[in-house]
């Protein structure tokens, strides 16, 4: 038996569960004046994201670091325990406690946004880079048994862990029914008459409502609102991500989306999203600003001194504010002797902290700027503000 309602339909399965099959988009939107509001103060931030983006004199500032702070907490959101810390620790060579397992799935992140970022000037977002960035996404970790790669052949749910098909929270629509939801989402995508930041709002829950994969579904949902930015021009690189906001309202997020499928409550979810995209515009723009001033400070500090090398490795630390004496000297071209001098300078100036007890290679860190980087989104969770 089918249930039609004007935000979908719910299918009866032979099982006797209820399956939902969402109605292509767009949906039919009044445009209130909170929703006017919200996409207008999102619009002015990410407008100013791009600008200050384009302005900083250390432009992977605010890419490479941040990169990695939306893979941690976009795992996060799906129950990995990896933090910040961690993984540019363990990409700097510090011996690191955590799981491979959990490293390894923020690193597949991180991998999958970088290869779509190169993918985009030849293949624009499609269903085929969607299976791409699964591809990559899924690799070696403890989803690979979800087909990598591969929109999903049997029914999923989403429920509490244990739950059943019969008690779940939501069926998405059955594998015959999906691949036209997909084509239609896919026709959404390239639509040029919508405010780009409304279309990526509804296509990102539409995504999330058809969970065309097994596993990864809110992951890949995720990294598709960073590349559609990129490929439409609204951002000239990956500066905006929205993890940060979703993990930190991470009940008010399911709920936006839940309601959407049960309610088709459309205006409340995007009034939610583009507040989100205002508030990361914002703290990005402010966490990039407070790192430029450190790190010039920091020069400002050394000039003076006689290791040349140490003002070259405070850009460095731009990248990452963990590095191995090594790697610092292979990074910068000179003898260990060199780059070991260096890092003597910027501890004794105390931009750089030993981590660990190693003796060999030894790996330091700056501190204050992982604090910045580490530091919780800038809103109340309750209020989503």
């Amino acid at each position: 038996m089918t249930t039609p309602r004007p935000f979908g339909r719910s299918i009866r399965q032979p099982g006797g569960y209820s399956a939902f099959v969402p109605n292509p988009l767009p949906p039919a939107l009044e445009w209130t004046p909170a929703l006017v509001r919200s996409l207008s103060d999102a619009d002015r931030a990410v407008g100013t994201l791009a600008g200050e983006g384009a302005r900083l004199p250390n432009p992977h500032l605010l890419i490479r670091p941040f990169v990695r702070r939306e893979a941690v907490l976009s795992s996060r959101i799906e129950g990995t325990q990896a933090t910040l810390g961690e993984l540019l620790a363990a990409e700097a060579g510090a011996a690191v406690a955590r799981s491979p397992a959990d490293l390894r799935e923020v690193a597949n992140y991180v991998a999958a946004l970088e290869y779509g970022i190169e993918r985009l000037p030849e293949l624009p977002l499609s269903l085929r880079l969607v299976k791409e960035l699964h591809a990559h996404l899924m690799e070696g970790v403890r989803g690979d048994t979800a087909r990598p790669g591969e929109f999903r052949r049997t029914q999923n749910w989403i429920g509490p862990q244990g739950c059943t098909l019969e008690d779940a929270i939501y069926v998405p629509p059955p594998p015959a029914e999906m691949r036209d939801a997909l084509d239609a989402w896919e026709r959404f995508l390239h639509d040029r008459s919508w405010p780009p930041l409304v279309l990526i709002g509804l296509a990102h829950s539409q995504f999330e409502a058809i969970h065309p994969f097994l596993d990864g579904n809110g992951r890949v949902g995720r990294l598709l609102i960073t590349l559609f930015l990129i490929e439409r021009g609204v951002l000239p690189a990956p500066l905006l991500y929205l993890s940060a906001f979703f993990e930190a309202t991470r009940q008010q997020y399911y709920s936006h989306l839940l309601a959407v499928t049960q309610r088709g409550e459309w205006h409340a979810w995007l009034e939610y999203f583009l507040n989100g995209v205002a508030h990361q515009a914002e703290d990005a723009s402010g966490r990039a600003a407070r790192i430029n001033s450190l790190l010039a400070k920091w020069k400002d500090a050394v000039s003076g001194s006689p290791s040349r090398a140490a003002v070259a490795l405070i850009d460095l630390l731009a990248e990452n504010p963990f590095w191995a004496v090594g790697r610092i000297a292979e990074r910068l071209g000179v003898a260990f002797t060199t780059a070991q001098r260096a890092v003597d300078t910027l501890v004794r100036r105390r931009i750089l902290t030993k981590v660990g007890a190693a003796r060999r290679d030894r790996v330091f860190v700056a501190k204050a700027i992982l604090d910045i980087l580490d530091e919780p989104a800038r809103l109340n969770p309750e209020e989503g503000t």
